[in-house]
């Protein structure tokens, strides 16, 4: 597989979506809100991107594969946070829409980018 800069991943750009639009949505919170769940959430969809990004500049297969593992429990974390939101009625019905539509599009690409690692 030839070197391909982060930012032009598929997978990376998907991240970045997904991230960014959690920080809309996360910012019209109240302080309480966005203090407690909502820093957790953006954190944790920040994760994604960011360990593809680092991964990216490792100097190993072996290191890059374990920056995306860490990729995909960053996006399980998430996944976790916006169950916990919408729980909580902080988003809504159109806005998980559109967020589980990434995160199904994301999630096996993740899957694919670690396998392609391994070739």
């Amino acid at each position: 597989m030839a070197f391909v800069p982060f930012h032009e991943l598929r997978v990376f750009q998907l991240a970045e979506q997904l991230c960014d639009e959690i920080w809309d949505i996360v910012r019209s919170w109240s302080y309480f809100e966005e203090d407690t769940i909502g820093k957790q959430l953006a954190k944790a969809a920040d994760s994604i991107g960011a360990n593809i990004a680092e991964g990216s500049g490792r100097a190993t297969k072996k290191d890059n594969h374990r920056f995306v593992r860490i990729s995909r429990g960053s996006l399980n974390e998430t996944q976790y946070w916006l169950r916990r939101a919408k729980k909580r009625n902080l988003i809504s019905d159109n806005d998980e829409s559109r967020l589980t539509e990434i995160i199904d599009v994301l999630a096996p690409s993740l899957n694919a980018y670690l396998k392609s690692l391994k070739q």
